[in-house]
């Protein structure tokens, strides 16, 4: 533990939840709260769901379809992120996600006529990250290399 009595676990939570990518799913996932099931829940508490260790990764089979949990959490994840690059550059990027039954496929997002990012999807009914901030770097790096992509072709991404 360290002097002030937090464990670097916490403290590690403590620093992804701060992360613009983090609060930004948070926001989402509270903008969907219709009937206030989720107010008096911690972001760490609403984020939970994403979190997958190895021995759960583990005892999940190889091969299996998605249930509509995890395709939830899937479209939130990717709908922040197009949120993120939003906030980050000022063009529209929403996610365009063709799926498998199996769990198979691709998302894209594209900011005019420009292919942002393009990401292949695969193992899907395992969507999930081991911790926090994986799961803040995972998107903040994903909304990174958009903007990257944005920038290195402005006049496309603005057509």
């Amino acid at each position: 533990m360290s002097a002030l009595g937090v464990s670097p676990a916490v403290a590690e939570d403590q620093v992804a939840l701060a992360s613009p990518f983090l609060k930004c799913l948070v926001r989402l996932i509270r903008a969907q709260d219709s009937y206030g099931a989720w107010e008096g829940k911690t972001d760490a508490e609403l984020l939970a769901p994403f979190i997958i260790t190895k021995e759960q990764r583990r005892a999940i089979p190889i091969i299996g379809d998605p249930d509509p949990d995890v395709l939830g959490r899937l479209d939130m994840f990717y709908t922040a992120v197009g949120l993120a690059i939003e906030e980050r550059c000022g063009l529209m990027a929403s996610p365009i996600m063709e799926l498998s039954h199996e769990g198979f496929g691709r998302v894209l997002f594209t900011a005019g006529r420009l292919v942002a990012l393009s990401k292949t999807l695969r193992d899907v009914h395992r969507f999930g990250f081991e911790t926090l901030r994986k799961l803040a770097q995972a998107g903040m790096k994903m909304v990174g290399d958009a903007i990257a992509a944005i920038e290195a072709h402005p006049e496309v991404a603005r057509a």
